[in-house]
């Protein structure tokens, strides 16, 4: 991460725009307090990525405050080629100032140079393959498998810097890590999936019972093992199997649109 960070600053000084993706489901959480720092000075697009899995009602929330800090905002799920051709022009938007300067002198259809941030299985390289109509970054479902950085050319008009997924070296509180476990920017082979479980049931029984209810007939656990067919030899529940479905529920959407983070 470290050696990523590093990389990433030296890549600041040969772009024009960062357009960072966020999961719109904790935008706070998934955002990386180094990139403000960084892109000092630079065009900014915030992605709202993953909105279709996310409460509709806090996305345009969470779109609000980021355009009132002046920067251009846009939900998105990236898994769906829309809205690409409105990216496009924003980004040309954001760019606009730079690009005047460019012709006033002298220098002509110079593509807008932009760098693709977040932190790991946030999406980039989904949203980059959509963006530029084929594959060209890597995907996969796990944090990490983008290994370094890569230029993709988007048209005459736009070239894009896919980078690794950084995460920040600590976490100042605890809550954030959570948000990021539960929505598997952490890998679940170092975590304590129990634990991850009971503090999704207990959000979730706050916030959204409906969508326990609807799901599962039920908000305690014996009713998402029993929905979720978790039984184990003698007819005792396996709570350890239905934690990972109660998890895997939330993360692909199958519990509904549900967001862990309100705009403040």
């Amino acid at each position: 991460m470290t050696k990523a960070l590093r990389q990433m600053k030296d890549d600041m000084k040969l772009i024009d725009l960062v357009i960072e993706l966020l999961d719109a489901r904790v935008p706070l959480s998934s955002r990386n307090p180094d990139i403000d720092t960084l892109a000092s000075g630079k065009a900014r697009i915030v992605i709202l990525n993953k909105s279709d899995l996310a409460d509709p009602d806090a996305v345009q929330g969470w779109k609000f405050h980021f355009e009132e800090k002046g920067m251009i905002c846009i939900p998105l799920d990236s898994r769906v080629n829309r809205n690409m051709d409105k990216i496009r022009a924003q980004c040309r938007q954001a760019c606009a100032a730079k690009i005047e300067r460019d012709r006033a002198r002298g220098i002509k259809n110079r593509p807008v140079r932009a760098m693709v941030a977040g932190i790991p299985n946030v999406g980039k390289s989904t949203f980059i393959n959509s963006f530029a109509g084929k594959a060209s970054a890597r995907t996969g479902n796990k944090p990490g498998v983008t290994k370094g950085a890569q230029w993709i050319r988007i048209d005459k008009q736009l070239e894009l810097l896919d980078t690794p997924g950084i995460l920040w070296p600590k976490f100042e509180d605890q809550a954030v890590g959570r948000s990021l476990a539960l929505i598997g920017s952490i890998n679940d082979e170092i975590l304590s999936m129990d634990e991850l479980c009971g503090i999704l049931l207990d959000y979730l029984q706050t916030n959204y019972p409906d969508a326990l209810e609807e799901r599962y007939g039920g908000q305690d656990m014996d009713s998402i093992a029993a929905r979720l067919g978790c039984v184990g030899k003698g007819g005792e529940y396996d709570y350890t199997r239905a934690c990972k479905g109660l998890l895997d529920d939330f993360r692909s959407g199958r519990l509904g649109k549900i967001s862990l983070e309100v705009a403040p």
